[in-house]
């Protein structure tokens, strides 16, 4: 996917809404890693550690929640 977005006076950039909604980024929060590989600027979503996760739920994480969760996941379609 190919897109093209303008940087403004204050070296701001919009990400694109599909590449937005295709990587789940959200407003608030989400964090991008920035890399320069050559004369590329490399663009990442921070994934979260499991240990972020659990904090932020405040419950253990284990494989019975991953497959539960999953599965949840997977019902609803």
């Amino acid at each position: 996917m190919i897109e093209k977005t303008k940087i403004t006076r204050n070296y701001q950039i919009t990400i694109p809404a599909a590449i937005r909604k295709k990587l789940g980024l959200r407003v608030g929060g989400d964090i991008l890693i920035v890399k320069l590989e050559g004369d590329r600027i490399i663009l990442e979503p921070k994934r979260r550690s499991i240990t972020e996760i659990r904090i932020k739920l405040g419950k253990r994480i284990d494989w019975r929640y991953v497959e539960e969760t999953i599965r949840e996941v997977i019902e609803k379609g």
